[in-house]
């Protein structure tokens, strides 16, 4: 058999491609349109004067009829998207490279995504959008850091990951209101950001079977250390140590045969290379995206690695006919590919092009061109990516080192090339041959002592009476004579524990954290001071997956200021970070407060509470912590951004306004509870007026409540209407403005209210006590009007 076989492309995939077809026993000549110029340094390549894209493809069908083209490889993932395939076809000449249906997978991230979803492929959770506000909600609505994708072809650059939610929401104006990358950007994918490592999976399939290339871990950022702007690709090396056996047998059962398979079920049955990306998280490996073609600069990794008896154009035939399963397909066992990428200095912004390029014969690495032309027989530079060395050795330190002594040999003006290509594959080395440190694994105890640093002013803030302040050591000491209390026998020490709930989720959406260390405190402590006692020392929680201190310690100073209100000492806490068990950015945190009263002074004093005893109503400052399960999903489903103007409050925001942090009321309360002026104290949190106030109450005695005696925030009436909640709801999960009721005898409600009122409290008379009849619990008057 003689092949003519036309390459449709010209960067340094395709020079790879032409490299190992040419050695093909079935190969006449190869014509590559337009090809560089190093791909027709081949004795049976030439390059041709046609370009790739749609409307040149009229000139490359003819091209290949009167060249008895018996086989059409296209590099490029445009021509495919654009239908080259089905050109050829339909004049009956063989193809490898999928149909415009099937090319849509690269063509259509939103496509692609809702295939991975359909087929229950791994991925990042995401949601496809084609206007701005609703993407926009979207990004306010999650707490995970997002990736915005154009959902069309944009030359590889359609791809940004903010790091924050405002620099999420430009990046989205880019892509759909300022069309950065044209028609590309009609539709957008905003993706989970996921955090581990990449690998690209090269399949090469019929339809029907499938072969795997050796995994290769690309470097697209243009300098050392992953650090810069994003490019093509800048080197590769394969197979990476990463993808062990046991890990690419789980991806080729979770995600390249449920793919092969769910193309063929949905009616495209991929014919060609199927270019995986995938991330490998903590729970396990996931696609990043397709693509349907070779990729750069993978292709002139992994094609190195075939053994001398694997025919590509043989390959490449069975497969476009549908038979792959009758060739032989083989990889160099003990083979480590590496290749470097030189580019054009400026690159990946402006760059110069027609340098001259001088390469020196090297035995040890192959040449692959790519933005490279020929004139006057020089080699130029012609692009951003120039040219690349690739080598191959047993073991993957030689492979770099013989793939960086090529590119010794190779010398133009500007040229610039990474220096740390198969950094992280020595990362893990280094990690096993010295052993795995305590940071390695993810956890910086360094960093955990710069908190520790960082916060001692705060903490120090919070000094009384007892106790110091002074943390680092293994625990907090508290002198209770030192506070006042010289009869500990009279004495009784209280504990409360408890959260900050789903609010945290909205504080990490909103990078705001010192609010919600005060939620934290004022949970704890008001539920002491309801049973008569004073706070005297807290203690506080905080874990998260990887520490950000500036993060933490805004947390911190919440807590002290929360402290300072409350009048206990912060006297220590645990910082603990743990890898894998919390997403990127998020964060959980508990704490516990300590306090003490005095035996004759315990709440309630049920024994005291008859039928006609007074309730008091102290004003909440807004939502507090309780009820933010209803709180998100009220918003999220009605599309509303927590960055949106308040529609109850417009010279505010709804995330400003949800955040405002509960209400401390220990001082104020300890006054008349010293006076004997109180016969018991409901705190309103999670089961609101219902459900609090009758857990301080004997068992024969129920609370009456009216709800016109005081006035209910324009908050919960909003939340009320907008998401048409049920009265009933509304009253067992939200404060309606009173975050704290007293239980006073109604000789003593004018000198309480007094006292509170000096304190700075705004209080309502509530509400009384009955006989407990059929209904126990709480009785609402009025509620009829709530919203």
């Amino acid at each position: 058999m003689s092949l003519n076989i036309l390459v449709v492309g010209n960067g340094g995939r395709e020079h790879a491609l032409i490299w190992k077809l040419s050695q093909s026993k079935l190969v006449n000549h190869i014509y590559v349109a337009p090809g560089n110029g190093g791909t027709d340094l081949f004795p049976n390549v030439t390059n041709i004067n046609i370009g790739s894209s749609k409307k040149e493809f009229p000139e490359l069908a003819n091209f290949a009829q009167e060249n008895d083209i018996g086989l059409v490889v296209p590099g490029p993932e445009q021509p495919l998207v654009e239908g080259i395939t089905t050109v050829f076809t339909k004049i009956g000449i063989p193809v490898f490279g999928p149909s415009e249906k099937a090319a849509v997978l690269e063509g259509s991230k939103a496509f692609s995504k809702d295939f991975m979803a359909k087929h229950n492929i791994p991925t990042a959770e995401y949601k496809n959008f084609k206007d701005f506000e609703s993407a926009k909600a979207y990004i306010q609505s999650v707490s995970h850091n997002v990736v915005i994708k154009a959902d069309g072809l944009a030359a590889g650059k359609g791809v940004l990951i903010p790091q924050t939610k405002q620099e999420a929401i430009d990046a989205l104006t880019q892509v759909i209101v300022d069309k950065e990358f044209g028609d590309a950007g009609n539709e957008v994918v905003v993706e989970e950001f996921l955090e581990g490592d990449e690998i690209s999976i090269l399949t090469i399939a019929d339809g029907y079977s499938w072969f795997n290339l050796p995994p290769a871990q690309d470097h697209k950022r243009i300098g050392d250390g992953d650090s810069g702007l994003n490019t093509g690709g800048m080197g590769a090396y394969a197979p990476a140590p990463v993808a062990t056996a046991q890990l690419q047998k789980q991806i080729d059962e979770t995600i390249i045969k449920p793919s092969i398979e769910g193309f063929r079920k949905d009616g495209f049955p991929f014919k060609g290379v199927l270019f995986t990306g995938i991330i490998i998280t903590a729970t396990g490996p996931k696609v990043l995206e397709y693509n349907v073609r070779f990729g750069d600069p993978e292709t002139q990794t992994v094609l190195p690695l075939l053994t001398d008896d694997t025919d590509l154009a043989e390959v490449m035939l069975a497969a476009a006919e549908g038979r792959l399963d009758s060739v032989k397909i083989d990889v160099k066992k003990d083979q480590f590919a590496t290749t470097v990428v030189m580019s054009a200095g400026g690159y990946p912004e402006s760059y110069k092009k027609g340098d001259e390029i001088i390469v020196e014969e090297n035995s040890d690495s192959l040449v692959f061109h790519a933005g490279t032309t020929k004139k006057d027989g020089k080699i130029l530079t012609n692009g951003g990516r120039v040219i690349a060395s690739t080598a191959s050795a047993s073991n993957l330190k030689d492979a770099v080192a013989k793939a960086y002594a090529g590119v010794e040999k190779i010398n133009f003006e500007g040229k610039y090339n990474r220096k740390d290509i198969a950094h992280r594959a020595f990362r893990d080395a280094d990690s096993k041959a010295n052993g795995i440190t305590y940071a390695a694994a993810g956890v910086s105890v360094d960093n955990g002592n710069l908190l520790v640093e960082n916060i001692k002013k705060n903490v120090k803030s919070t000094k009384r009476p007892g106790a110091d302040s002074d943390i680092g050591g293994f625990g907090g000491i508290f002198d209770l004579k030192a506070a006042g209390y010289k009869n500990t026998d009279d004495t009784l020490l209280v504990a409360a524990t408890d959260g900050v709930g789903t609010k945290l989720r909205i504080a990490q959406i909103l990078n705001i954290h010192d609010t919600v260390g005060i939620d934290l405190v004022a949970m704890n402590v008001n539920d002491l001071v309801v049973q008569g006692a004073e706070p005297l020392i807290f203690l506080d929680y905080f874990a998260t997956g990887k520490l950000d201190i500036k993060v933490a310690a805004d947390f911190v100073k919440g807590v002290a200021d929360g402290c300072i209100q409350a009048g206990c000492a912060l006297v220590g806490g645990e910082t603990s970070e743990m890898p894998g068990m919390y997403e990127p950015g998020h964060y959980d945190t508990n704490g516990t407060a300590v306090g003490a009263v005095l035996k004759n002074k315990i709440l309630p004093a049920v024994d005291r509470m008859s039928k006609g005893n007074v309730l008091l109503g102290l004003k909440s400052d807004g939502v507090h912590s309780n009820g933010f399960s209803l709180v998100r999903k009220i918003i999220e489903t009605y599309g509303y951004s927590y960055t949106d103007s308040a529609p109850w409050k417009p010279e505010s925001t709804i995330g400003k306004e949800v955040l405002t942090p509960t209400r401390i009321y220990v001082k104020q309360l300890l006054k008349p509870i010293q006076k004997d002026l109180l016969l018991g104290l409901a705190h309103i949190t999670g089961g609101g007026l219902v459900e609090n106030i009758p857990r301080a109450l004997p068992s024969h005695l129920s609370a009456k409540v009216d709800l016109k005696s005081f006035e209910i925030p324009e908050i919960f009436k909003w939340f009320g209407k907008t998401a048409n909640v049920p009265i009933k709801d509304l009253l067992k999960t939200f404060n309606l403005g009173i975050g704290m009721v007293a239980i006073v005898e109604k000789e003593n409600v004018d000198q309480v209210k007094s006292l509170l009122e000096e304190a700075g409290e705004t209080v309502y008379q509530i509400g009384e006590l009955i006989e407990r009849g059929d209904d126990a619990g709480t009785i609402v008057e009025n509620s009829e009007g709530l919203y």
